[in-house]
């Protein structure tokens, strides 16, 4: 149940460069991989990172920068030991994290390949490692979660206790900021909801909103009827249609030009994230809304609004080397470092901060900094196994030269730094008392593979692992290339 994803490209970039030293490809091609890579990060992670920097998300960054700094500083001691060279303790810190931003830094910092040497070697630890430290982990404590929260809820409600008959418009009036009427039953039959149509008692509501919003509701208005409103689609229907239009990304609901015939947007599904439909929910090409609307109208609907899955493939390429371009100059900007002169943030850190800055601020004018997510995964990757493929096959015939020398010493150095990282957050978080599926989201975001997400998703399926990674993932990314460079200076 283990794969290596992309690191995988690494093994065989190694074979490759062994066996045809001369086929490494020019060094740009593997950075400009990285950088794609890198900003895709960014721009998908920028809103919940700033979010999530009030509250809890900062005694989880601290608990990870501790841990990242204790396994730099281990494999800085274990160098002299393992009679091992500095660069290539570099590699093994950057490969026990998984970190591909982090070899970049130390190949830059370096001036030559022996930092992808001890990166190969700890990657595997780097990704098997974390993941079975959690699975035992989960099976000692045995932890319980609760039911996975949602961001928006449907329900259906028979209104009760109204004395008198009241507008539609009245009772939303009533009604929570985050909770709205998108259709009505009254006399046997389903209709949008007109502001002057007369309620009474015993009349159907399907509500949209937040869940504690839904909950106060049920509470003041009614009992919830599941299936009374949802069951008879002959006059009001839902429809889910993809944004595919120019005209609507980047404007607001409340901005965007909506069919002459009745439609209530209930939400808006991003990604994997449902939206609840605000006013100033900005739109982006890409997104699913779900809506109703009269039966006879849903092709109209989707044509109205493009309704293209191509819309998930939409990119500004105008937008991204804007993005990338200003990333490329901050990372050139000199930081200084207590004792240890400057250092900068690079190819890798300086794209990474512009993307997380771009994305928190979602439009500069008429530029959208925000990408489809299905896009952003597509890029994603590719970057990533173009700059994985490109070090590996340079780094071939030395890889093997220097393994079948130093190879046990690399090895037992590489498990030593993993463990020193992975450890310390377990033990850490277990004794600050985070709650179980965040403390696996912080560890996926200290090492940093995916694929340790996906195992930490596995074994607490809740939304907070994502929410755990997506704070300190881009966090710990740029520590670790600031750290590597120290380590080499």
């Amino acid at each position: 149940g283990v794969s290596f994803g992309a690191g995988a490209v690494l093994f065989s970039g190694l074979l490759i460069g062994a066996l045809a030293p001369n086929a490494a490809p020019p060094s740009m091609v593997g950075t400009i991989g990285l950088v794609i890579f890198v900003y895709g990060v960014g721009i998908q992670y920028g809103r919940q990172f700033f979010a999530s920097l009030s509250g809890p998300g900062l005694k989880y960054v601290g608990l990870s920068a501790i841990a990242v700094i204790a396994s730099l500083a281990v494999a800085w001691m274990l160098a002299r030991p393992l009679g091992i060279s500095m660069e290539i303790a570099a590699g093994l810190f950057a490969g026990s994290g998984t970190s591909t931003p982090t070899l970049q830094a130390a190949l830059a910092a370096a001036g030559n390949q022996d930092p992808v040497i001890g990166y190969s070697v700890s990657y595997p630890f780097g990704v098997a490692g974390p993941i079975i430290l959690m699975t035992i982990l989960a099976a000692i404590i045995r932890p319980k979660f609760a039911p996975t929260s949602q961001n928006v809820r449907l329900a259906e409600i028979t209104l009760q206790g109204m004395l008198q008959k009241r507008t539609v418009g009245e009772v939303s009036d009533d009604l929570p900021e985050d909770v709205r009427i998108i259709a009505v039953r009254q006399n046997h039959q389903n209709s949008p909801p007109i502001s002057t149509m007369q309620l009474k008692e015993g009349d159907g509501l399907l509500l949209a909103g937040s869940p504690i919003g839904i909950d106060q509701v049920r509470a003041s208005v009614g009992r919830e009827e599941p299936g009374r409103l949802s069951r008879d689609r002959s006059d009001f229907d839902v429809v889910r249609v993809f944004v595919s239009k120019a005209q609507f990304a980047g404007k607001p609901l409340r901005d965007i030009e909506l069919p002459e015939f009745p439609i209530e947007i209930s939400h808006v599904r991003r990604g994997d994230v449902d939206l609840f439909a605000t006013p100033d929910l900005t739109l982006e090409y890409g997104d699913l809304l779900v809506a109703a609307v009269p039966t006879f109208r849903k092709e109209e609907a989707a044509r109205h609004f493009g309704g293209s899955i191509k819309g998930n493939a939409e990119l500004s390429f105008i937008s991204i080397g804007v993005g990338i371009t200003l990333g490329l100059l901050l990372g050139m900007v000199p930081i200084p470092v207590p004792f240890a002169g400057t250092v900068s943030l690079g190819v890798a850190g300086g794209p990474l901060v512009m993307a997380l800055i771009l994305s928190w601020m979602g439009r500069t004018g008429s530029i959208g900094w925000q990408m489809p997510v299905v896009a952003n995964l597509v890029l994603r990757n590719l970057g990533l196994a173009v700059f994985i493929g490109s070090v590996a096959i340079g780094a071939g015939a030395p890889f093997v030269q220097t393994v079948s020398s130093n190879g046990i010493q690399i090895l037992l150095g590489g498990a030593v730094v993993l463990l020193t990282l992975v450890l310390i957050v377990l033990v850490g978080g277990l004794l600050m008392r985070i709650p179980f599926d965040e403390l696996l989201g912080i560890c996926s975001g200290s090492t940093g593979n995916p694929a340790i997400l996906v195992a930490a998703g596995r074994l607490a399926p809740t939304e907070r692992t994502d929410i755990g990674y997506a704070i300190c993932f881009p966090i710990m990314t740029i520590v670790k290339i600031v750290a590597v460079q120290m380590l080499l200076k």
